[in-house]
């Protein structure tokens, strides 16, 4: 059996078109079962969101505006529903806690673990409207899936967890990464950011499974 094709998959855990892409991921998964190698990374867009938001739509209606444009942006998107108050009355001061704890997680209870937490963390915060940057309210998801969350906290207190985050945030900017979510496959051969179709996602993955890695380029 052929390797599976590895996606470095970047992105931000309060990114709306992050959220938008799970059902595509979860698409790929259940198409390509097996073939399909996922490497979650985080990077910085949200990470100082309580001055961005305001900042950057300051003369469109500030955090009210954004929270408009996201609920316009995921309308057409039945598998993305957002919770009215996000932005509004919930307001997330930074996505770095939620990023934190995830690198936490992958390093105590394994990669697998921290994707799965990273998809319940989207629910809470999107579905239910919950302010995913406290701590407190992360410790508790993870509790409530099943998992003991001390090992997790020694991880970030010790340092280990935010060196991990670090080398993604700092690994983002070196390659020029231009938004969440973005997928590269296969070492690079293949970059794709932002609200990429699921067909688009799909032909690409496909032609790296049929095509050996090895074969010559014609440059």
């Amino acid at each position: 059996m052929a390797s599976p094709v590895v996606i470095d998959y970047y992105s931000d855990i309060l990114c709306v078109w992050a959220w938008i892409a799970q059902r595509r991921n979860e698409e790929l998964n259940d198409k390509l079962l097996g073939k399909i190698e996922w490497r979650y990374h985080y990077l910085d867009v949200f990470g100082d969101a309580s001055n961005k938001i305001p900042n950057q739509w300051q003369e469109k209606e500030g955090f009210t505006g954004f929270s408009n444009h996201i609920q316009k942006a995921a309308a057409p998107y039945p598998d993305a529903p957002i919770n009215t108050e996000l932005w509004k009355s919930v307001r997330p001061k930074s996505s770095a806690n939620p990023h934190l704890v995830l690198k936490g997680v992958e390093l105590t209870l394994g990669a697998h673990v921290s994707i799965e937490l990273a998809l319940l963390f989207r629910q809470a915060f999107f579905i239910d409207g919950k302010d995913i940057s406290h701590l407190a309210v992360l410790f508790g998801l993870i509790e409530k899936a099943g998992y003991k969350a001390d090992e997790v906290k020694r991880s970030i207190d010790d340092g280990r967890a935010i060196a991990v985050l670090m080398a993604d945030y700092q690994q983002a900017k070196l390659l020029s990464l231009k938004g969440s979510p973005t997928y590269i496959i296969d070492n690079g051969r293949q970059v794709l950011y932002g609200n990429v179709g699921y067909r688009v996602l799909l032909a690409n993955i496909e032609e790296q499974l049929k095509t050996p890695t090895n074969e010559a380029s014609w440059c």
